[in-house]
């Protein structure tokens, strides 16, 4: 059986790292800048980054009506940080008008941008994770939060008591960088999941 077709939304932010888990973890992964080759692949991940800027490059690249349609067909897709913002169906504090952040509604949930704070107010630390044994190490830059979950969202983790770490289905999203810090256990998850193993 041969592996998972992982494209890696390659628009900005850790794409090479994203690439590299993903390869570790078993996946075929794949850089994604075209309408082709998000046709081509059977899951997508969404790398931090801005998520103004991401929005606007989708537009700019044809790929905004394309990934909502991936999505709302059942794509498989995984979200950190820039990413798990655009896969909500609600943003809170998206940008000013014309260079907003564009929902996906990928997952039914409100977030909220920047809700860490800025830059300088960016932190690393320990937290439970459902379905782990050990805690995840997770990094939050300029990291978001989600305020609202839907009935079918499952929460995974959380950090000052709001959810970091969220599962619709076969969508996966978290506010924190995992492709950072060596610890691959969440796109192995993610991997499992688009195989169908988890």
């Amino acid at each position: 059986m041969s592996p998972p077709r992982i494209g890696v939304l390659a628009l900005q932010g850790d794409v090479r790292e994203h690439l590299a888990a993903l390869r570790v973890c078993g996946a075929d992964a794949v850089p994604v800048r075209r309408r082709a080759e998000l046709d081509d692949v059977d899951a997508l991940v969404l790398p931090g980054g801005e998520s103004t800027t991401i929005s606007h490059l989708l537009r700019e690249f044809d790929l905004l009506a394309p990934l909502r349609d991936r999505l709302a067909a059942g794509m498989p897709a995984y979200g950190s940080c820039a990413g798990m913002i655009l896969l909500a169906t609600e943003i809170v504090d998206a940008g000013v008008p014309g260079r907003a952040a564009i929902p996906l509604s990928a997952i039914d949930m409100t977030v909220r941008r920047n809700a860490f704070g800025r830059q300088v107010d960016s932190f690393e630390g320990d937290i439970a994770f459902d379905g782990f044994a050990e805690p995840v190490h997770a990094v939050f830059i300029r990291a978001p939060w989600v305020e609202r979950v839907g009935s079918d969202v499952q929460v995974l983790a959380r950090a000052a008591g709001h959810p970091v770490a969220v599962r619709q289905g076969k969508v996966l999203a978290t506010s924190f960088h995992p492709e950072v810090t060596g610890d691959r256990r969440l796109h192995r998850l993610f991997v499992e999941m688009v195989a169908g193993r988890a």
